[in-house]
């Protein structure tokens, strides 16, 4: 005995509108597999890029004169860690607030990481590696090992650079002249005890 068929408010039955379904479905499949090549976006050609061409620069980085081509939009850091492969700028935050890139241009401290490549052009460059000469330690990093001044070491190389440009500006700065020189950068490790120590071993060496 059949059952009586069960019509919606739209005068549309159950049965109807599952078999109504079935149908489209299988007709999306079939166009689905027989659509154009063209509109597959894997077979559509690789778009031309657009943009200003690599430039070559020249500056000089710890004291060696070097070359670089990148594009104008590459960061001094960058450059620096990518091209060149001098790696002791640090990248962390990326965002010109932590300080562990620093690197002194003209011998002003500078985050790296928000100086683009192309307006260092020309200048002296010079990073971390700069304040070792072989096995003989820069007064500044040497202070900071005395002192246990670092953990992880990725923020050192940003304070000691940053304090370097400081003292060469004024070998005579008072403690509070060299904390304030280092008050953008941060340590996330917290050894800001022992960078003061470290600070008063060389205002007591400089001055």
């Amino acid at each position: 005995m059949s059952q009586p068929k069960q019509t919606g408010r739209d005068g549309i039955t159950r049965r109807g509108f599952l078999t109504g379904s079935g149908l489209a479905a299988a007709t999306v499949g079939t166009l689905s597999s027989t659509a154009p090549a063209a509109l597959d976006p894997s077979s559509a050609a690789t778009p031309i890029a657009f943009g200003p061409a690599p430039v070559r620069l020249a500056f000089t980085v710890n004291g060696r004169p070097v070359q670089v081509q990148v594009e104008p939009r590459v960061t001094l850091l960058d450059a620096l860690r990518n091209y060149l492969d001098v790696t002791g700028c640090k990248r962390v935050c990326d965002r010109g607030t932590c300080g562990a890139c620093t690197v002194q241009v003209d011998g002003r401290a500078v985050y790296a990481c928000t100086l683009l490549a192309i307006e260092a052009r020309g200048k002296d460059i010079r990073t971390a590696e700069n304040l070792a000469q072989g096995d003989t330690l820069d007064a500044v990093p040497a202070a900071f090992v005395r002192c246990d001044a670092q953990q992880c070491g990725f923020c050192t190389p940003g304070f000691v650079m940053a304090l370097r440009a400081a003292l060469d500006k004024n070998p005579r700065a008072t403690v509070a002249e060299l904390e304030q020189a280092v008050a953008g950068n941060i340590c996330r490790c917290g050894t800001y005890e022992q960078m003061r120590q470290a600070i008063a071993q060389l205002v007591r060496k400089e001055g």
